[in-house]
């Protein structure tokens, strides 16, 4: 039997050490959640109970975690739709060569490149001068949009890139005009990829956390809370509210997965 060089003994003991670099403060947070009412921010555990994963829903010394959720998911929703709209109708614009289209698409990516926090400063400048409030649904979703939609611009242009324009055109040779041949043939075909994009947008507004910071207004998204209640909430509740919100995030995975496979199926059929 051949002996494995040593190299790999190393490359794999690196790749481990990466591992547990990556998830161990994850897996940390997870098991202090899962301490006892008497149970502190640091090892040793005390005691096993699902006691402070009940208080993430109740009311804190400084704000509540529920409310702050309710306002991140509402935001992330809105930001998934309004994304996957611009970015197909961009993706479908950018088919087709017209004049300034170069212009357009480096300005589109451009607020990948400015530092988030100018970005939230330009928008709060922007809206004190038009004299209107920054709030987390107003100027809070033109921030993330500025994150999100670039990103889903980017991925909608490599996915009409390979896109086969002859089923469009056997669809229009049948009768079919622009509007349902796009329903009826270009959907249904680029759904599973803009699912994924969906996801993504979703993430990037939920974890958003400098884009917002000076836009919010006077009520928080859930990562400005869990900020703002790092000096005051001394307990377990915070381990307690990272380890539901990564169940929810991996909850979203797995919904997508399915529609994706769903609409894979329909594909092949």
């Amino acid at each position: 039997m051949n002996k494995r060089p040593l190299s790999f003994y190393f490359l794999a003991a690196f790749f481990g050490l990466f591992v547990l670099f990556l998830y161990g403060p994850m897996i940390a947070i997870f098991m202090l959640s899962l301490q006892g009412p008497d149970g502190t921010l640091t090892f040793p555990m005390r005691g096993f109970s699902f006691y402070w994963l009940g208080q993430v829903f109740q009311e804190q010394r400084v704000g509540s975690f529920v409310e702050a959720f309710q306002r991140s998911l509402i935001l992330g929703i809105g930001v998934l739709l309004l994304s996957l709209i611009v970015s197909v109708m961009a993706g479908l614009a950018f088919r087709a060569r017209f004049r300034g289209a170069t212009f357009l698409f480096y300005l589109t990516i451009s607020s990948l490149i400015v530092p988030s926090v100018l970005v939230s400063l330009g928008i709060g400048i922007a809206f004190q001068v038009l004299g209107l409030e920054t709030n987390w649904f107003s100027s809070g979703l033109g921030a993330h949009l500025t994150w999100t939609v670039p990103f889903a611009f980017l991925i909608v242009l490599g996915v009409f890139n390979r896109f086969n324009p002859s089923y469009e055109e056997a669809a229009r040779d049948l009768g079919a005009n622009d509007t349902k041949t796009f329903w009826e043939v270009v959907f249904p075909l680029i759904a599973p990829s803009l699912i994924g994009v969906g996801l993504l947008s979703f993430t990037l507004s939920y974890d958003e956390f400098t884009r917002t910071s000076l836009v919010s207004g006077q009520d928080n998204t859930l990562p400005l809370e869990v900020f703002g209640m790092t000096t005051n909430v001394t307990s377990p509740a915070l381990y307690a509210l990272g380890t539901l919100t990564t169940l929810f995030s991996f909850t979203m995975i797995v919904i997508a997965f399915i529609g994706f496979q769903m609409f894979s199926k329909r594909q092949q059929q």
